[in-house]
């Protein structure tokens, strides 16, 4: 008999490719330790808190600055580790499969590649997130890792039952926005908070974010004084419900006790004659005859419905059943501007309404007119450049600039126009903006924030020297160290990510804020998604904790029934350590919610990573049953 030869070995058969996949993870470490070396410099102003993590966030680019795609599918294709969940720690996943690499072709010796003790291991950088996280936002709560933080809308400073509410429900955190309110509704607000504490056993972070450098549009002239009112129709015009007014007097005004299309100011001589059932007889702004018919009264005014549509104007007269008065003023509302695709707007440097500047306009598209808040960016900005307001609702490009404004194409609005209002967000993703990050409305509110809160949010951070400038200004103000919450929001300051990290990281603390509404809009939407992964990637690697932010479960706070997309969103918001909810009147609700969603998806995912429970659909097929009686 002939001696049977034993079929080669997994690495035999892979030799060629075991020994080139060797030499190529050999040279990529290599760079991995070289970057983080030239690097030095850097990391030994971060702080010691941070020494690792600097070296694992080194590590990381290093790694991205690569195409690794090729070289991954060649890894799973051998049953080894693709390298897809290394953010945490980047070399010591490149030193594991390394390593099985290394056995395979040459068994029993040891990998001749120097240790790097600086580099987080697969248990430390998860517990250095961890830690991180924890000093930052405050301990995980009991159920679920990720922390929800609220908005505090300016009720908070006057109805404590729902700062309460929200506490009960599940918020980890507030965040006051210092664009908003005052020191002393701010103060309330806190009050409040501490209360409910101390009255539910509970502890819940403060982050109060500065207003920062935001481009705005300024006010334009108020429009005329003149109000429509409706009753509630059926599809084919009939009256559902006619439209209900308040009636109160001019001397003591009163609010309406209930909602009312609109209150109504008369004298009160006039309004003691009226009774229910009595009929005031008017003719609106279009010469129509109205009647309102008084439905009841009390001392503090009346209500009167009215069953057809009427124009109310200041002056007009209204006939009661013994005597007339006059209704002397209405409120005046904020104009606007309707922009159609092709229009030609101007965006001027004079803050307050003014007519159309003279500009050469070589189009029959009539002129519009708006000023900005700030007027010296409009220096920086050139032809070509696009411009985008209202969160991106209205857009253009910018076709001319002069010492007087922008003259601006508009080549994006809804088909019936877009509205643009005063106070709107002005964003100009392609401009090179060179401006102060902190306003000397910051300056003047970071003593209050120091004093009060755990954590400070720096708006429209562009660059390291913005955040070492508030760096600066927080060390004057107190030996506290307050940590800094990076709000990522421009497309300059998600390419400056890293150096923003690293400076940063020169505190104890930090964290980051992914804010996708102007992120959105500089970036452009198809590639937020995009965006925010990659900045999810960073942070980890940096160990810095994200709180993943703006519209969030938006229609459930606002309108109290979310839509199917959000829920998908909220669920994705689990690979953050933070998920921010704005304020709305079913924010509550919306707290509830999310809490929900984050405990159930705590089960499947953490970070990138797939968490497999057991899935109760797995066994409903009963005949595959396998060990089960």
């Amino acid at each position: 008999m002939t001696d049977q030869l034993s079929p080669p070995s997994f690495a035999e058969r892979h030799a060629a490719e075991i020994a080139e996949l060797l030499t190529e993870l050999v040279r990529l470490r290599q760079e991995m330790v070289e970057v983080a070396t030239q690097g030095a410099g850097r990391i030994a102003k971060v702080d010691t808190t941070f020494q690792a993590s600097a070296h694992n966030l080194l590590h990381y680019l290093a790694l991205r600055r690569h195409d690794l795609r090729p070289l991954q599918q060649r890894l799973a294709a051998l049953g080894l580790s693709s390298l897809g969940r290394a953010e945490s720690h980047a070399l010591a996943s490149v030193d594991a499969v390394l390593a099985v690499l290394h056995e395979l072709v040459y068994p029993g010796t040891p990998v001749a590649v120097p240790p790097c003790e600086t580099a987080p291991t697969f248990v430390s950088g998860v517990h250095l997130l961890g830690q991180h996280s924890e000093t930052a936002l405050g301990p995980t709560p009991a159920g679920r890792d990720v922390r929800i933080m609220v908005t505090l809308p300016s009720e908070a400073a006057t109805d404590y039952p729902l700062v309460r509410e929200l506490l009960r429900q599940g918020m980890d955190c507030v965040r006051i926005n210092c664009a908003h309110d005052d020191t002393s509704a701010w103060q309330q607000m806190i009050q409040h908070l501490r209360q409910a504490e101390q009255e539910l056993g509970k502890t819940c972070k403060i982050s109060m974010d500065l207003a920062g450098a935001k481009l705005r549009t300024a006010d334009l002239p108020l429009g005329p004084a003149v109000l429509r009112i409706s009753p509630e129709r059926d599809d084919f015009g009939g009256v559902l419900a006619p439209a209900r007014l308040w009636l109160t007097s001019q001397e003591h005004s009163a609010a309406a006790p209930a909602a009312a299309a609109t209150t109504l100011a008369f004298p009160a001589k006039w309004l003691q004659t009226l009774h229910p059932g009595d009929a005031l007889r008017f003719r609106d702004m279009r010469g129509s005859k109205r009647k309102m018919r008084v439905h009841n009264t009390s001392e503090q005014g009346c209500w009167v419905e009215l069953r057809k549509t009427t124009y109310l104007a200041p002056d007009m007269q209204f006939l009661g059943p013994k005597m007339s008065a006059t209704l002397e003023q209405l409120p005046r509302h904020d104009s606007l501007l309707l922009l159609h695709p092709n229009d030609v707007l101007h965006l001027t440097r004079r803050p307050l309404p003014v007519a159309p500047p003279s500009v050469p306009v070589a189009t029959s598209v009539p002129s519009l007119v708006i000023g900005c808040t700030m007027p010296e960016v409009l220096d920086q900005v050139k032809p070509g450049e696009r411009i985008w307001f209202d969160d991106g609702k209205i857009g253009g490009v910018v076709e001319q600039v002069t010492p007087d404004a922008l003259q601006i194409r508009i080549t994006q609005a809804r088909a019936k126009g877009g509205k643009l209002r005063n106070d709107r967000g002005i964003n100009l993703p392609d401009t090179q903006l060179s401006i102060p990050s902190l306003t000397a409305k910051d300056l003047e509110d970071l003593p209050f924030v120091v004093q009060h809160a755990d954590m400070v949010g720096l708006s429209f951070v562009n660059s390291a020297q913005d955040v070492e400038q508030l760096q600066q200004h927080l060390l004057g103000l107190s030996a506290r160290p307050l940590p800094i919450i990076l709000k990522i929001e421009t497309q300059r300051g998600f390419e400056q990510l890293p150096a923003l990290l690293l400076s940063a990281m020169q505190a104890s603390s930090c964290g980051v804020m992914i804010a996708r509404g102007d992120l959105a809009v500089e970036c452009g939407f198809e590639r937020l998604a995009e965006v925010q992964e990659e900045m999810l990637w960073l942070c980890e690697a940096a160990h810095v904790p994200v709180v993943w932010a703006t519209q969030v479960l938006e229609s459930l706070a606002s309108g109290g029934l979310p839509s199917r997309a959000e829920v998908t969103d909220a669920a994705m918001s689990d690979r953050a350590e933070c998920v921010m909810l704005n304020k709305g009147p079913q924010v509550v609700q919306a707290v509830q919610t999310l809490d929900g969603i984050l405990r159930r998806m705590q089960a499947h995912q953490r970070k990138k990573s797939a968490m497999l429970r057991s899935l109760h659909v797995a066994h409903m097929l009963p005949e595959l049953e396998v060990g089960r009686p």
